[in-house]
């Protein structure tokens, strides 16, 4: 079952819901926001500028369905960079109401699917604060590896803050002499290596 879709304007209602349901479980996770963004209005404006930087190549954002079809998320295809590196970045988020069901792995195993496929990508990055163990979960069970750490890499909740850096790479890329994906490596000091 495809659980991820294109984000479309009519979203707007059930995500603006989504947001401010959610709006202190997703807190410590993303940067942030302003008042008109936990809006119906707010949300349509999002959506808006996330299909222009589709409509440009740059982005690929589209929402996370239930088993129902009901919108619980969001997963974005970011910086997408064709020429040499034909690589982006993955973001997602997912409603406290359907964690543990396995959705976002399933709408990451999508989106990817996308990127290696449709799109013909070759790397997707992702980030995670060190204390984001069920989105490092989700990763590693889509084949995503840990590749680095980057201290202070990304503003998030009103703050620089260091982020684990994952990748995959696609298998229908791969050169005879490519080097393989590069497991648990670079640590920053006092980091757990296990995260």
């Amino acid at each position: 079952m495809t659980v991820c879709r294109l984000i479309t304007p009519a979203d707007a209602a059930a995500l603006a819901a989504l947001v401010r349901a959610n709006r202190e479980f997703l807190a410590p996770w993303e940067p942030l926001r302003e008042a008109d963004y936990f809006t119906e209005a707010g949300q349509l404006a999002d959506i808006a500028r996330a299909l222009q930087r589709h409509e440009t190549g740059n982005a690929l954002p589209c929402v996370i369905l239930d088993e129902g079809g009901a919108v619980v998320g969001r997963i974005t295809l970011n910086g997408i960079v064709r020429g040499a590196f034909q690589s982006c970045s993955v973001g997602y988020w997912l409603s406290a109401a359907v964690g543990r069901r396995g959705l976002a792995t399933a709408a990451l195993r999508d989106i990817k699917a996308t990127a290696f496929g449709e799109l013909g990508l070759h790397r997707i990055q992702a980030e995670t604060l060190p204390n984001n163990v069920p989105s490092q979960r989700v990763l590693a069970r889509n084949g995503f590896v840990r590749i680095g750490f980057a201290p202070r890499y990304l503003k998030i909740a009103g703050r620089w803050q260091d982020c684990i850096l994952y990748q995959v790479i696609s298998d229908a890329a791969a050169d005879p002499g490519d080097s393989p994906n590069i497991g648990p490596a670079l640590t920053a000091s006092g980091a757990d290596p296990q995260l």
